[in-house]
């Protein structure tokens, strides 16, 4: 019995492992065949899919620009009523080095402080290099009149057949080799000629010049105001300021010339017609018509060592002798005189010297 029940159960053992083996070996041989033939099916699915480069064909930055050309343009939609500023892609800096002067007209509202600020030169070189219009003095600047604007610091010189290049450099106290080495002047280093007529820029020039001020309004023992223009009488008149100042003029703001060494003063933006008041207390010992380009001018002295001057007034209030507080009207503002604009030419003395007005009044 145990033989005949155990025979079937040996062959379909045998059976199964014979289809085993088939199997495994149906799978091993398709295994192969994938691996043998995987490179040529790649090659073929390059050739047929990615693009190479070459002629005609598109390159990675034909890509990139395509991507960029599919996306979405970023527009901004302007509010309404406001400004919008349109974009100008072909704008460049000018840096361009200018070596020659320059013709400039004066126009309303000029100053020499002005104009030379606007062109980024100092005010003693526009002064300086236009002593035939100016005469070194500022306040003969007038509407209309051309000047020449050096294009740096120092003299722009018209030489003359008695210049050599020594005199020159020592009258304006810098070196020849200052005056050859400028790249304006053209000059051959080997051998300088300059002809009669020309001109030559002096770069870090400088020369003493006239100081055209006011002048001094002296007051006698016997309390005479005296000065070349008349004499009024003060005797028996005092009134001492405070030695504070107040603004003479409701506008505080620098109009043309500022304080430098060839204006002694302030220029104030007081409009025309508009009141000037005594910065101080003091007696009056000049109001009226100055020569020198002023116009109408009243002067104060505090009895403190302190003179105030206010010039170019389209009309005057007080007259000489009178003894007036501080804040008193003493005119209105104008243009007489040389002036370009109306405004205040205001000046502080303290013992016979200049001072910045702007060091004593009050700020703001």
């Amino acid at each position: 019995m145990t033989e005949q029940n155990t025979s079937p159960n040996r062959g379909g053992s045998r059976q199964k492992s014979w289809v085993s083996w088939i199997l495994t070996g149906i799978i091993c041989a398709g295994l192969i065949s994938v691996l043998a033939w995987q490179p040529k099916i790649a090659e073929s699915m390059a050739e047929s899919n990615v693009p190479q480069v070459g002629s005609g064909q598109e390159t990675v930055e034909s890509l990139e620009g395509a991507a960029l050309q599919s996306t979405p343009q970023f527009v901004l939609a302007p509010t309404e009523g406001a400004l919008v500023r349109e974009p100008i892609p072909h704008t460049e800096i000018d840096t361009s080095l200018r070596t020659s002067a320059i013709e400039y007209t004066v126009t309303e509202g000029d100053s020499i402080f002005s104009i030379a600020q606007s062109f980024d030169i100092s005010p003693e070189t526009l002064l300086w290099s236009n002593y035939d219009v100016l005469s070194d003095n500022p306040h003969e600047l007038s509407i209309g009149q051309v000047l020449k604007i050096p294009p740096t610091n120092g003299i722009w010189y018209k030489w003359t057949s008695k210049d050599t290049l020594e005199k020159v450099a020592e009258k304006f106290s810098v070196t020849v080799d200052d005056i050859k080495l400028y790249v304006g002047n053209n000059l051959d280093l080997s051998n300088p000629v300059i002809e009669p007529g020309q001109y030559v820029m002096v770069p870090g020039g400088s020369r003493e010049y006239m100081q055209w001020v006011i002048p001094e309004i002296p007051r006698g023992a016997a309390g005479v105001a005296t000065s070349p223009f008349f004499q009024c009488d003060t005797s028996g008149i005092y009134y001492a300021g405070s030695g504070y100042f107040i603004w003479p003029s409701a506008v505080h703001t620098i109009s043309g010339n500022n304080y430098w060494s060839g204006h002694l003063a302030i220029d104030i933006g007081a409009g025309m017609g508009s009141p000037i008041y005594a910065a101080d207390g003091g007696v009056v010992v000049y109001a009226g018509w100055m020569n020198g380009g002023y116009g109408n001018v009243v002067i104060i002295d505090h009895n403190n060592g302190y003179v105030t001057v206010y010039a170019h007034l389209s009309a005057i209030y007080v007259n000489c002798g009178n003894a007036i507080p501080q804040g008193t009207q003493i005119g209105s503002a104008g243009s007489t005189g040389n002036s370009t604009g109306a405004h205040l030419h205001f000046e502080i003395r303290y013992m016979g010297g200049f001072i910045n007005p702007l060091t004593v009044l009050p700020f703001g």
